[in-house]
């Protein structure tokens, strides 16, 4: 699906106010976008329905939660069989500090992005979880300095 063909210039402002502001109210999306309320409410239920919203959630302080580490780590698997693939994806979404898991192309398998409240929960991290699943043959990690942009939304024109 083309973007620029399944919607519209009101379908983008809304999409891209909510990506700012989920919890703003509808009649302030709607004074936003320039529709009146019914057809922006009409709209957004059309871009949940098809898929375009997949939730709402809220973006939580990671650094006032006690998890202020943000480690990325690179894990080549011994094998890279529909088996082997299965059961590491059905073990790593069991790791709370795992905040996103990606299968990659390239030299790794996986690239996750995990927290930790410091080096030593890091440590126990990869010694009581990732190197306990079966499979795991090399894990790299580098560690984030400090976060530059986090984006909610994709470019939407």
């Amino acid at each position: 699906m083309s973007l620029t063909t399944d919607l519209d210039a009101f379908d983008i402002k809304i999409l891209s106010a909510l990506a700012e502001d989920g919890r703003m109210s509808w009649r302030d999306l709607s004074d936003r976008i320039g529709l009146s309320l019914t057809p922006t409410l009409r709209r957004v239920r059309r871009l949940e329905a098809d898929g375009y919203v997949l939730g709402y959630s809220a973006r939580l302080n990671e650094e006032r939660l006690g998890s202020p580490i943000s480690v990325f780590v690179s894990v080549t698997l011994s094998a890279q069989t529909e088996e082997a693939i299965r059961l590491f994806e059905q073990e790593i979404v069991k790791a709370p500090e795992v905040m996103s898991c990606f299968l990659m192309t390239g030299g790794a398998d996986y690239m996750l992005r995990v927290v930790a409240p410091d080096l030593a929960g890091f440590h126990a991290f990869l010694m009581n979880s990732l190197t306990r699943v079966p499979g795991v043959a090399h894990i790299q990690s580098s560690f984030a300095l400090r976060s530059v942009i986090q984006r909610t939304a994709p470019p939407l024109r």
